[in-house]
């Protein structure tokens, strides 16, 4: 080679390599529920041990509408979802009253750099559901797509730059069903090009739609009610399955086809339809968890399922094991962490169900009902988001609840439960935490 090659390829190569920044520095997106793998585990390094003295400061915050929405953070960009009550009218004073509550739910997105408005897509939504405040689907970002499900069962695929609508989907109309009591809300699971949604009727509670052209691939399973839980997708034995959870039964489908591979059916239906937290799977258990019901375990084997154990009381109050209103538990190590019924952050054996603590703490600080708090995993410690807009550094443990320091992200103003609490789980990207509440999205630097 010329030598003057050689220098100006070396020359570039090294500048191409000053470009990109080394894995330690490598900032992420959280473009999905639960973050880039949906496991909620947040990955990025450079993030403080401990919180200032003074606090945090907001790097900008930008007044929304009200919703259960979490946001998504991909490419630059803050994308999520609201609603906008028409002119004179207001949500029942009673949240579980049912009726024609008009207004329009909106999809938004932001600049990630300043929480400048880019643009807007709205939908005149009249709702019918049950705590009314708004929209409770994250946004799924994806190869240049957006895929929002609203509360009323509008499915959109938008274009990420720019908000325009690619194809739209309305499931009422299309499977014959009526709205749940609380609303569409099965966070939509993009995989190669197929998007998966928690639909419900018959033969159609599971749902998949090309994810370019929303042309509908397959649909599955039948249920009186579908139930809110995510679809999530798990490998057991070597095998990819899709599963869907819903308050008859859990099943697994195989995602290329929507072909039922195995079906665990629930000897009591799940009440209320209250299957709200996603399963997580840890080697080959898979680990349920509702409101009413209870705790479910199976072992996940090539001839289907088997119990490990369940709890054995169908209760809010009466609890045994872990009875989680709709906070995604965290398995670690053999054990499992997790919001219970009245708020009670438990500590259990997965193996066995047998609690080893529980604390009010991160949740509600006291006994609550649907007492909450969000749980991610980031290093070595957890990072929890509290119903109380608190965000705080712990070591969970077999042996504790360790609480390293907490701050107030943002303020409780939806007041649905009786309390004001608030029920969005944050984004966590690029270094910085993004939370909202019915009133305004903020973010902060978590950067060291």
């Amino acid at each position: 080679m010329n030598p003057n090659c050689r220098s100006a390829a070396v020359f570039a190569f090294a500048f191409v390599w000053f470009l990109i920044p080394p894995a330690s520095l490598r900032a992420d997106d959280w473009p999905q529920w639960l973050g880039p793998d949906r496991d909620a585990h947040w990955k990025e390094t450079g993030i403080l041990q401990a919180f200032p003295a003074g606090g945090l400061k907001p790097r900008w915050r930008v007044p929304v509408g009200a919703g259960y929405s979490g946001p998504a953070v991909a490419k630059g960009r803050v994308y999520l979802m609201d609603r906008q009550l028409t002119n004179g009218i207001s949500t029942p004073g009673n949240p579980f009253e049912r009726g024609q509550i008009p207004g329009n739910e909106r999809v938004l997105c932001l600049d990630e750099a300043d929480g400048r408005l880019l643009w807007k897509h709205e939908d005149f939504t009249p709702y019918t559901v049950s705590y009314a405040a708004g929209p409770r689907v994250t946004p799924s970002v994806h190869a240049g797509k957006v895929y929002t499900l609203g509360a009323e069962g509008r499915l959109l695929c938008l274009d990420a730059l720019d908000g325009k609508v690619l194809w739209t989907r309305e499931f009422q109309k299309e499977f014959g069903i009526k709205a749940p009591v609380w609303g569409f809300s099965g966070h939509p699971l993009v995989d190669g090009d197929k998007v998966f949604c928690l639909a419900g009727g018959t033969g159609s509670v599971a749902v998949a739609y090309h994810k370019d052209t929303g042309k509908e691939l397959w649909r599955a399973l039948s249920a009186k009610e579908p139930g809110y839980a995510p679809p999530m997708l798990y490998t057991f034995g070597g095998v990819r399955q899709l599963i869907f959870w819903h308050p008859e039964a859990v099943s697994a489908l195989d995602p290329e086809t929507g072909r039922l591979l195995w079906a665990h059916p629930l000897e009591t239906a799940v009440r209320f339809g209250m299957t709200i937290p996603s399963p997580r799977q840890a080697g080959d258990l898979l680990f349920l968890t509702s409101f009413y019901n209870g705790s479910l375990t199976l072992r996940i084997g090539a001839g289907g399922s088997s119990v490990v154990w369940a709890s054995k009381k169908v209760s809010e109050k009466d609890t045994d094991g872990l009875h989680s209103v709709m906070s995604t538990p965290w398995i670690e190590d053999g054990h499992i962490y997790s919001p219970c019924s009245y708020g009670q952050f438990r500590c259990l054996k997965l193996d066995t169900g047998e609690r080893l603590w529980e604390t009010f703490a991160p949740t509600s600080g006291k006994s609550e009902r649907w007492g909450h708090a969000f749980v991610v995993k980031n290093g070595k410690r957890w990072i929890l988001f509290s119903e109380q807009g608190d965000l705080i550094f712990a070591n969970l443990s077999p042996a504790k609840y360790e609480e390293l320091g907490r701050i107030r992200l943002i303020e409780p103003v939806n007041r649905d439960p009786g309390r004001p609490v608030v029920w969005s789980h944050p984004a966590f990207a690029n270094r910085n935490v993004y939370a909202r509440n019915d009133k305004e999205i903020v973010s902060m630097s978590l950067a060291e």
